[in-house]
């Protein structure tokens, strides 16, 4: 399946590549040089040690690259007031009216440790769309369902600090 990427999320990508590329490429050649220099391979932890590091790159860059040739380009077409890729979002529960503040993000930049959610959860996908004021229905995968108030809409701009997840 493609992953769903804004033009942001392409040049943060395009950037590790390159980086990937020309310093991490060069100095992973050159640690396994150095390793292999020191004689028997057999017993040089050194060696596999190096040998590791540049196969963990390589393996993240062609991730990295096959990501980026079938992904598929987001682009935000919510108006100014409703929730869209990038808002931050202030919602209540009605169960126990608790409040949290989400980030709505592409799939591959959630990180719900820091209240990053995709676009494809529940509860992104619920809140898509909707205003503030809405009370939102979020089903759940057993069949039920919870409900949400929509406080506050916030547009947000990316500003290139998310880390692209591994998968």
């Amino acid at each position: 399946m493609a992953e769903q990427l804004t033009r942001k999320d392409v040049e943060r990508i395009e950037a590790e590549i390159e980086h990937r590329k020309l310093v991490v490429r060069p100095a992973c050649l050159e640690a396994v040089k150095e390793a292999r220099a020191q004689g028997d391979l057999s017993e040089n932890f050194e060696y596999y040690a190096a040998k590791r590091e540049k196969n963990k790159n390589e393996s993240r860059i062609r991730y990295l690259e096959k990501v980026l040739r079938y992904a598929h380009i987001l682009e935000d077409a919510s108006a100014e007031d409703e929730i869209g890729l990038e808002n931050t979002v202030t919602v209540q529960f009605e169960d126990d009216g608790s409040t949290e503040v989400y980030r709505i993000v592409t799939p591959i930049r959630c990180n719900s440790l820091q209240n990053k959610i995709s676009i494809e959860s529940p509860i992104g996908k619920a809140l898509l769309g909707h205003k503030k004021g809405d009370k939102v229905e979020v089903p759940l995968p057993n069949g039920g369902s919870y409900f949400l108030y929509i406080l506050a809409v916030e547009k947000t701009e990316d500003d290139g600090s998310d880390k692209i997840r591994s998968f």
